[in-house]
This record gives C-alpha cells, structure tokens and sequence, in this order.
C-alpha cells in the first residue's frame, strides 16, 4: 500500500485532534480511527467516523433512555436474539464512515449495494493516480470449469508470466495515453503549448479497470452486516473478499456483541430450506434418504452433503 505524503499529513493531523463529547465512544475503534488498514497491493479502508455501539443497538431494542442495572451479559443476550429472529432495524442506528481506496472494477462489484451513501473520487475534476491492481501470483487463476463466476486451477509458468506482463503492459499504455490526452504538466498548465488537452471526463475512459479510485462509504450497521455476509464469503470474488475481511476487523472493534452474534448467526451459519429440512429430519430419524427421493435437485443435493459433511 502507497499513500501520498499528502494522505499521510492528512492522518497524522487527524490522528492528532481530540474533541470533547458525552456521545458514546468505543476506546479499540478510537485507537483504528484514521489509520488506514492494507488491503490488496495499493488499496487500503480507513474509518473516519462513526455513531453508537453494542449499547446503542440495545437502547432501541429497549427504547430506553439508559443503561440502568443492566449487565453486559444481558445486553449480549438480546443482541443475539435480535440477530438470531432477524430483528434488523436496532441495528440501524449505529453508522460508520470509510475512506476506501480500491480497483475499479471492485468499486462496480462493490456499488452494486445500494444502501450506502457513496461519494467517489471525481475523475472529471482531478487526475487518477498511476496506480494499478496487479494480482499476486497465488490468485491468478484460469476459469473454473464448473462455476461461470468463479476461478479454477492457478496458472504458472510461460503462460502466468504472459498474462502478467499483458496487465502490466496494458494498464500502463493505456495511462500513458490517458496522461497524454490531457496534456497536462505542473500546475495544470499544458504539457505541450502547441496542442489543446482532451476534457477529463473523456480522458478518463481510456482507462483500464485495475487503476485505482477512491470513495467514502457510509452505512448503518444492518447494512454493513448484510455487505460482510455476501462479500465475506469463502464464494466471494478474492479481491472483494479482501476488502469485506479488513473491514470485519473494524466491526469487532467497534461491536464486538454485534461482532459475535453476527459470526455465530451469519457468517458461519447455513440456511435450510423446507425440503431441507425435511430431508434432514429423515434422516436423524435414521431413514435412508437419496437425492432421487429427496424432493431437491442435484444441486441443491449436493450442496447440502457437502455442509453436513457427508458423501453424496
């Protein structure tokens, strides 16, 4: 991960300031605050705000003005229930911000969530950093076979060396065409006085997906859960995943409570369908139950051997 000295300024004179404040704080998230989290080769999240805690989901639960005698444990305890019974909305009242900086083409995977509030890096008013998303060797992958979405074996040899210099190779021309078509040098004044630079907003098609943009991301908690449960996925795409991932780490530290529950009823859960159910009640029953009499499709078969643990 690069950052500018400009962006390094910028968080040490963040890192820096106090304020005053009788809302709630959360000591391991003030101590993450600011302070921008690896991800990737370039990328990083950082939280730069935040509203509420465990105490807050609890609050509205309870529509109560305060802690009273409650203990910490009891809180726990309804924090569980509320996710275990899909009680969503307590979760709605804590909010947290990110500055995220990530590959484009993750940004367009990622925008697909339409329940945050996003404010992206503009490329029609400033430049876009030479900064470009080259896999490590480990996870370029060819297609899978068998998934339309998914990757297979990992490429090697003659054939990984190619298809690394092409991303390199390519990402490279492309921003040095980019570069040109602006025509602009120091200060914003023309690189070339003989020639007109093209307008930014046209400029900046030229572009490949692996350059790097930035955004801050705003969302509540319900929200945020919902984006780790898909994007924190073993079947998520690696590169999303990475970024779901260091974010989690964030989430513990500002609701651990909210944290576990999530991880017991969430993350590391599985969801039976009726048939499912049925099939499985079968067989605790100790009845010899195959795919042809199950009521369920070979998929969907096949996927639930594979959580149980058991052959097909």
């Amino acid at each position: 991960m690069c950052l500018t000295e400009e962006q390094k300024t910028e968080i040490e004179a963040q890192r820096a300031g106090h304020a005053a404040t009788r809302r709630a704080t959360v000591p391991a998230l003030e101590e993450m605050l600011y302070r921008a989290i690896p991800v990737l080769d370039h990328g990083f999240i950082r939280v730069v705000d935040y509203m509420g805690d465990d105490g807050a989901v609890v609050q509205a639960a309870r529509v109560s003005y305060g802690r009273g005698t409650r203990q910490v444990s009891e809180d726990a305890g309804l924090i569980r229930y509320l996710m275990r019974h899909r009680h969503t909305t307590p979760f709605e009242m804590c909010e947290i911000k990110y500055h995220v900086k990530l590959p484009i083409f993750v940004a367009r995977q990622w925008i697909r969530h339409r329940t945050a509030n996003v404010n992206e890096y503009s490329a029609r008013y400033s430049i876009l950093d030479r900064e470009f998303y080259i896999p490590a060797p480990e996870h370029l992958a060819a297609q899978s076979a068998v998934n339309r979405q998914g990757r297979g074996a990992v490429l090697a040899g003659q054939e990984a060396a190619q298809v690394f210099d092409i991303l390199r190779e390519d990402a490279a021309r492309c921003y040095h065409h980019y570069v040109e078509m602006l025509n602009e040098g120091a200060g914003g004044a023309p690189a070339d006085p003989g020639r007109q630079g093209l307008a930014r907003e046209l400029a900046r098609m030229n572009l490949t997906l692996n350059t790097y943009t930035q955004w801050y991301w705003k969302t509540d908690l319900h929200n945020l859960l919902h984006f780790l449960s898909l994007r924190a996925d073993a079947h998520a795409q690696y590169e999303i995943r990475a970024y779901a991932e260091a974010m989690l780490v964030s989430v513990e530290a500002w609701v651990p409570a909210t944290f576990a529950a999530f991880c017991d009823y969430r993350l590391g859960a599985v969801t039976f369908s009726a048939a499912m159910l049925s099939v499985l009640r079968r067989l605790l029953a100790g009845e010899t139950v195959g795919q042809e009499g199950s009521g369920l499709s070979k998929r969907e078969w096949a996927e639930m051997m594979e959580v149980l643990g058991r052959q097909g």
